[in-house]
């Protein structure tokens, strides 16, 4: 059974930093694409970063130049780490994780960006 389980969330200020952390178990983390998504009440959800198992990454335009998303395959852990954070991040931060076409998703992790 796949299980995603976030970290690292809090309030934090303006132009402040965060690194998330997501730990997997329940299948070959080092073979398969994991990334993180965000969503706040009322919007869809969004993509924020994926990562390879090549270590290819892609992010949304939101938040290129300012976040940075890893992978620790000894550890079977992704991160995220956010630098620059404005209000406009604010969200439920979820990891993802998309093993042989099925997808599956933490719980989530709150962040807030608010002076």
């Amino acid at each position: 059974q796949v299980q995603l389980v976030e970290s690292g969330g809090g309030l934090v200020q303006p132009g402040g930093s965060l690194r998330l952390s997501c730990v997997a178990s329940g299948f070959l983390f080092s073979r398969q694409t994991v990334g993180w998504y965000r969503h706040v009440p009322g919007k869809e959800r969004e993509l924020v970063a994926t990562i390879t198992s090549g270590w290819s990454t892609k992010y949304a335009n939101a938040v290129k130049g300012r976040f940075t998303i890893s992978r620790e395959d000894a550890k079977n852990t992704v991160y995220l780490q956010m630098n620059s954070l404005i209000p406009e991040d604010t969200a439920v931060y979820t990891c993802w994780a998309n093993n042989y076409g099925i997808d599956s998703w933490g719980k989530g992790t709150l962040v807030t960006v608010s002076s």
